[in-house]
């Protein structure tokens, strides 16, 4: 007597509006943190996302699953807009300045202190996405060095710092004012980075690792 092989069943794809709910929770999300910080209650993002409070727990079953989603997507985000500028233009330097511009708009620094407090930073999706990010800087900052327009004694941690401190203030202040004046500073702080440099920085130029350690 022969055993049937079970035939394996492909997993159901998402239905769209499934999808659609989903990308609304995590927007809304992204906006309440900024606004408030990582305890907005959880039935106020359902409400700004206009779904039900069961909905959000389905696609995120703790607190914690919502803000990873929400940093990894900020930061999938910002590094598309960084691999769009590496391609679409000839000027390298040009490229670095659109991804700080782009950075500052996603308020990166008022999202990455919930990495350190408020999830586990070392998790799988959130190292993809970190990689992914530091790994284009990395590439647009080579491209300015070898074409002579950036200085060569910044590196990829000095870059964040500066995107940190200027994009956005922490989350939850209530600084919208300051807001006016983001891309101003953050051009004046491009602007020190090129090269021929006027100066000699003090210290050495700044890694991700630096950072992650202070």
């Amino acid at each position: 007597m022969e055993t049937a092989t079970p035939v394996r069943r492909k997993a159901p794809r998402p239905r769209a509006d499934a999808l659609r709910n989903r990308e609304r929770i995590v927007t809304a999300a992204r906006e309440m943190f900024t606004e408030f910080g990582p305890d907005v209650p959880l039935d106020e993002i359902a409400r700004r996302a206009g779904v039900g409070n069961a909905t959000v727990y389905r696609n995120f079953p703790d607190r914690d699953a919502l803000v990873r989603e929400v940093v990894c997507s900020v930061m999938d985000r910002t590094a598309e807009a960084a691999e769009q500028a590496l391609a679409e233009t000839g000027d390298a330097f040009g490229a670095l300045e659109r991804f700080v511009h782009v950075a500052a708009d996603e308020r990166v620094s008022a999202l990455c202190p919930m990495v350190a407090t408020t999830f586990d930073r070392y998790h799988p999706d959130l190292e993809a996405a970190r990689e992914r990010l530091e790994g284009i800087i990395d590439a647009l900052m080579d491209r300015a060095k070898v074409a002579g327009q950036l200085r060569t004694d910044v590196g990829v941690g000095d870059v964040m710092v500066v995107v940190a401190q200027l994009s956005r203030p922490p989350a939850g202040t209530g600084c919208e004012m300051a807001d006016r004046f983001v891309h101003r500073h953050l051009q004046l702080l491009l602007d020190g980075m090129r090269a021929p440099a006027p100066s000699t920085l003090p210290g050495s130029a700044v890694t991700m690792e630096d950072l992650r350690q202070s």
